[in-house]
Formats: C-alpha cells, sequence, structure tokens
C-alpha cells in the first residue's frame, strides 16, 4: 500500500513539474482529429502535435499516426495557448534522424525513396524526415535534360553527403545503377570458363596485345604473345580493328579476362586432306599429276 501512494505522488510530482523549452520527453498517443495529435505525457495537462510538427514530407499523412503509438518529442511550448504542452515530434527526430543518414553514407545503404519535389537543377526524396537533394547528374547513368517525369516516382538511393552542420544532404540514384551495372558485369564475367572458345570482335589494338568484345559489355585482353603462332611486332601486323576473331579463354581473374587466338586456332577442328588424284592412260600406267601431289599440302 505503501509502495502504491509512493509512485502515486512520485506520479503526482512529475505531473506538476515545469517543462522547459526544447526538452525531449516521451509521450503515447491518445487520439487523433484532424491535423493534430494529442498525448498522454504523464503530465498536469495533455500535448498537442500538429500535423506541420510531425514531419516536413509531403508523403506524411495523419492517418499514419494511430492511437497507442509512443512517440518522442521536444516541447516548443509549456502553454499553446488553449492549456495544453506544445510538442514537435519532427525536431526530436532531426537529430536521431542525422545519425541514422551518416550511418547510411558510412554503409553504403540502398535507400527507398519517393521523389517529393522538382527543384533547380534536380528534385528532392526525404529520409528520416530529413530533406534530400537528389541532383539530375546522378538521377541517371546518362544525361537528364527534364526532371519532371521523375515527380512521384520511387527510386532506390545512396546517401552521397550527411552534413548536420549545414543540413545538407545528397543523395545519388547514379551510385546505385553503377553499382548494379558492376555486379551483373562481374556475373557475366564470372560465368565464362577457362577453355571455352567464343567469337568476338576486335575492338581496340594496343603495343601489348588486342582487346576483344564478346558481347554483352564484357572485353577480354589477348596478349601480343597469344595472338599469332609466328612472332609478331605488334597486333596490328595480322589484326585489324572490326575483325572477327575466335579466341580461347585461358584465365578469368579479378574481372579480367586472358585470350587467346592462337591457341583457339590449336582447337580448332583439323582440315580433312584431301587424297591425291590419281589419272590413268589408255595403256593401263598410272601417273599423278602436280595437283595429286600438292592437294593436302598446308603452306606455311
Amino acid at each position: 500500500m505503501s509502495e502504491s501512494m509512493a509512485d502515486f505522488e512520485k506520479e503526482i510530482n512529475e505531473s506538476l513539474r515545469p517543462l522547459k523549452e526544447g526538452e525531449v520527453i516521451e509521450g503515447t498517443v491518445s487520439a487523433v482529429a484532424d491535423d493534430t495529435a494529442f498525448l498522454d505525457i504523464h503530465y498536469h495537462t495533455q500535448g498537442v502535435v500538429k500535423k506541420s510538427d510531425f514531419s516536413d514530407d509531403p508523403a506524411f499523412s495523419m492517418a499514419d499516426v494511430k492511437v497507442g503509438d509512443t512517440v518522442k518529442a521536444v516541447v516548443l511550448s509549456e502553454d499553446d495557448g488553449e492549456g495544453n504542452v506544445a510538442l514537435s515530434v519532427k525536431e526530436a527526430a532531426i537529430s536521431t534522424a542525422w545519425e541514422k543518414v551518416q550511418q547510411y553514407l558510412e554503409d553504403g545503404t540502398v535507400l527507398t525513396v519517393k521523389i517529393g519535389g522538382i527543384v533547380n537543377k534536380g528534385v528532392i526524396a526525404y529520409v528520416e524526415g530529413l530533406r534530400g537533394f537528389i541532383p539530375a547528374s546522378h538521377l541517371e547513368i546518362g544525361y537528364v535534360e527534364d526532371t519532371n517525369p521523375y515527380l512521384g516516382k520511387t527510386v532506390e538511393a545512396k546517401v552521397i553527403t550527411a552534413d548536420p552542420e549545414k543540413k545538407r544532404l545528397v543523395l545519388s540514384v547514379k551510385e546505385v545503377l553503377f553499382e548494379k551495372r558492376r555486379e551483373e558485369k562481374e556475373r557475366k564475367i564470372n560465368a565464362i570458363k577457362p577453355g571455352s572458345v567464343l567469337t568476338g570482335t576486335v575492338e581496340n589494338l594496343m603495343p601489348y596485345g588486342a582487346f576483344v568484345d564478346l558481347g554483352d559489355g564484357i572485353s577480354g585482353l589477348v596478349h601480343i604473345s597469344q595472338i599469332a603462332q609466328k612472332r609478331i611486332e605488334s597486333p596490328g601486323e595480322v589484326l585489324k580493328t572490326g575483325q572477327e576473331v575466335k579466341v580461347k579463354v585461358l584465365k578469368v581473374e579479378n574481372g579480367k579476362v586472358s585470350l587467346s587466338i592462337k591457341a583457339a586456332e590449336d582447337v580448332a577442328p583439323a582440315e580433312e586432306k584431301e587424297s591425291p588424284a590419281v589419272s590413268y592412260k589408255d595403256e593401263g600406267s598410272a601417273t599423278t599429276g602436280l595437283g595429286a601431289l600438292l592437294a593436302g599440302i598446308k603452306l606455311q
């Protein structure tokens, strides 16, 4: 009984203590009406949070606030003019939000965000209630001339700048697209098996070898020593850009593909040698003509 009385007295004392502006308190949503939420804050009067003090995100709706929700809020005023404590959930969330987005930056977290506004040279998206800017140059891998079609779209983005002091949050969709492209290319490269023979197109000649386009954005290097059976001084002696060649995969390592034209020739099906043509004279003696002697002989 004494413990219950002590607890009761403690609650009364807490409910009568003065609240300071800027203080962070916790409350439970007791009712939601129109654009206002009412909170039980264990005080002699209730707390109120206007819609504008919940979030700056245009996509936010009071329908997202449910009775029984526990929220943290900053005291804006001990008396809002109607005897209630004016609170801001948005202000309380700002400090925690910046901690989260800085962690997203460090971890390279991919976020799903909705573009909620169009501004000069970019668009706006909100992360943890914070206003983030996506430059037009970071909406796609290529050039974006008109940002208006992006309004309302949901995109995947990464945090590339998080500065709480300057309240500067910058996101990039392009970084995510680049990462996906790298992963897809890596997957395709790893699917290439050493020893396989492929057909490609010479796309670039260098003093040390030739780069061959294997398709799907994948290229491999044929070192100069692997181009021809004989020794050559430069790849241009036997190859030209755009030429189709057969190559054998020697090695796939660290995202690089090593190829050989010479080795591909070694595994090519051997041509069938023609039998010497024999002609018979009327008298029955057999003679072998020059064509027959040369048939099947492969000149080097």
